[in-house]
């Protein structure tokens, strides 16, 4: 069976293969020339995962997963929200939107910097469309720490580990990552439902945080 990642994001792809590869599955991403960037007109993470899902399903007859992921840090109401990759402008790097952070919380003291990874995580095909959502929770350090991941991973701290996202292994942040455990949602449903057409064309439900699952 072949499967559309809809992101051109390579960090997100090599996640994303390690995360729900399996055998039977042919993973395959956008072309670097496509942009998902007009598509993203929701208000939420699951708004934005099921219109790229559900574009790129149109245009490709292939079943499609996409997510829509983002840091909300609570000193800064919620933002940059499912702005983050544009926060600090269309063109800009990692490192500058982890700039413009820091300097947004650079008289926040360490106690108030709480913050949260959300991922909603797609899936939509000739039969439906299902999306799950989960998150991790951490902290905004005053400067990065670690050479892994992307984004915002250097200088967020995950207390339970005691690192940044950046310094952990690509398989510790599959473990505990936002992206990780909404997309282990998937792949479990994925491994239990068995061959995506059969499901019911009415089938649309948005599953919420589970905490149960996620630990799991």
């Amino acid at each position: 069976m072949r499967i559309l990642l809809a992101t051109t994001n390579e960090g997100k792809i090599i996640e994303l293969q390690r995360i729900i590869g399996q055998q039977g599955i042919d993973l395959v991403g956008l072309n670097v020339s496509s942009s998902t960037e007009e598509i993203e007109t929701g208000a939420t993470f699951a708004e934005n995962a099921l219109l790229k899902a559900r574009h790129y399903h149109q245009t490709s007859g292939l079943p499609t997963i996409a997510d829509d992921s983002g840091l909300e840090v609570e000193a800064l109401d919620g933002a940059p929200g499912v702005r983050s990759a544009r926060w600090a402008g269309p063109a800009a790097s990692d490192a500058e939107r982890v700039v413009k952070l820091l300097d947004e919380l650079k008289y926040v003291p360490t106690g108030n910097r709480a913050a949260r990874f959300v991922c909603a995580a797609a899936i939509v095909w000739n039969g439906g469309e299902r999306v799950f959502e989960d998150e991790a929770q951490g902290t905004i350090l005053d400067a990065p720490r670690g050479s892994n991941g992307f984004g915002y991973d250097p200088i967020f701290y995950y207390e339970p580990l005691g690192r940044t996202f950046a310094e952990l292994t690509g398989s510790e942040k599959a473990e505990v990552s936002h992206r990780g455990r909404a997309f282990g949602q998937l792949t479990r449903w994925l491994n239990s439902s068995g061959t995506l057409d059969t499901l019911r064309p009415s089938d649309r439900i948005i599953v919420p945080t589970d905490e149960s699952s996620a630990s799991a």
